[in-house]
């Protein structure tokens, strides 16, 4: 389960975020291109935008259910 006391910096405001124990797998991004992004140096991966459409909140969920290291929370902010 993610840990939403060690959120990436990078994550944008919301409900949805990135932990720091990602491992840029790059599945995530697959599900939510629009949604994610990698960080700089490509070492973690980063919520840049928040959902605002019933098709983003599904492919946000979709990424966060397959994150192998469950590093993508949802806090219900």
């Amino acid at each position: 389960m993610a840990d939403k006391s060690i959120k990436q910096p990078e994550n944008v405001p919301g409900k949805y975020y990135v932990d720091q124990t990602c491992v840029p797998c790059n599945d995530c991004i697959k599900e939510a291109p629009d949604l994610l992004e990698y960080s700089s140096d490509e070492s973690h991966i980063y919520v840049k935008k928040q959902p605002t459409t019933p098709n983003e909140e599904k492919q946000a969920k979709a990424a966060m259910a397959m994150c192998p290291v469950d590093a993508i929370g949802d806090d219900g902010e």
